[in-house]
């Protein structure tokens, strides 16, 4: 099934569009915490409000636990991927899920003109194709059970 709805769409169906960020300046031990705490999976770094990168535990735990940084005294500009796949509000649920796909990741930021409006994580764009399949199986339910014309 394809699913050509906007990430728009996606941001204003969030139960929370709160953009989650750290400094590339702060620990990782310190982005660590705030991951937990929020118990998200990934960090939007942010520079002077631009966006310099992303954190996620996958770069944590390859590019620090695996090669022995110490979390308190890592910075987080060592270890965040950067630069960062984005996209726009104008892309589909099929565009980000191929992009996703094809680089291997799980989160995107969604920029507007260079300005940070959200987050987008598999778990999102799953949770909306799934409701669109619901949605449209219960239309054709409702088209099969009104019985056919002629």
């Amino acid at each position: 099934m394809n699913c050509p709805d906007m990430i728009a769409l996606v941001l204003k169906s969030k139960s929370s569009n709160k953009v989650l960020s750290i400094s590339p300046n702060h620990t990782v031990h310190q982005a660590i915490e705030k991951l937990a705490e929020f118990d998200v999976g990934a960090l939007l770094v942010l520079s002077d409000d631009k966006l310099a990168g992303i954190l996620s535990e996958r770069d944590y735990a390859r590019k620090g636990i695996l090669i022995g940084h110490d979390s308190r005294q890592t910075l987080v500009h060592q270890i965040m991927t950067s630069p960062v796949i984005s996209v726009t509000p104008q892309h589909t649920v099929d565009d980000c899920m191929a992009i996703m796909t094809e680089h291997h990741i799980r989160h995107l930021p969604v920029l507007d003109h260079d300005a940070v409006i959200g987050l987008i994580s598999i778990g999102d764009l799953v949770k909306w194709v799934i409701s669109s399949q619901a949605n449209a199986i219960q239309e054709l339910q409702g088209y099969i059970k009104s019985g056919y014309p002629g």
